[in-house]
């Protein structure tokens, strides 16, 4: 072969080799940018994730004072029951108390009367007879 041959030859070789490192440097850039883009993506969701978890974090907390509050509503509440309940069973036991002690002397009172009527009657008899 010819020199002349060879060096087209190492030519065309150059040129194709000279293709092949544009479309490796192309190649290179375009990682590059995607590479950039994929950081830029993380950064935001990173900050995303961030956000969220102190706005997680809030919401708990705002639920711990919720439920801390419904607790000691709930306790409040339950001690006012508690103390109408026994106000309630104070009065129902004064009403049983008051009803038994009027009872009581509403039969001494009819057992004194029905007494009295007949011992009445007894000495007013007497007194009937001999002015009949």
């Amino acid at each position: 072969m010819s020199e002349e041959i060879k060096v087209a030859i190492l030519e065309q070789k150059i040129t194709d080799f000279e293709r092949l490192v544009l479309k490796l440097d192309h190649t290179i850039m375009k990682m590059s940018e995607v590479n950039t883009n994929v950081s830029r993506m993380l950064a935001v969701h990173e900050e995303r994730i961030s956000q969220q978890e102190k706005t997680d974090e809030i919401l708990f907390d705002k639920l711990d004072k919720l439920r801390d509050k419904i607790d000691d509503d709930n306790n409040k509440l339950l001690a006012k029951i508690n103390f109408l309940e026994r106000k309630v069973w104070s009065a129902i036991g004064a009403i049983a108390v008051i009803t038994f002690l009027v009872n009581t002397k509403i039969i001494n009172l009819k057992s004194l009367s029905s007494t009295q009527t007949s011992d009445t009657m007894e000495q007013v008899s007497p007194l009937v007879r001999e002015l009949s």
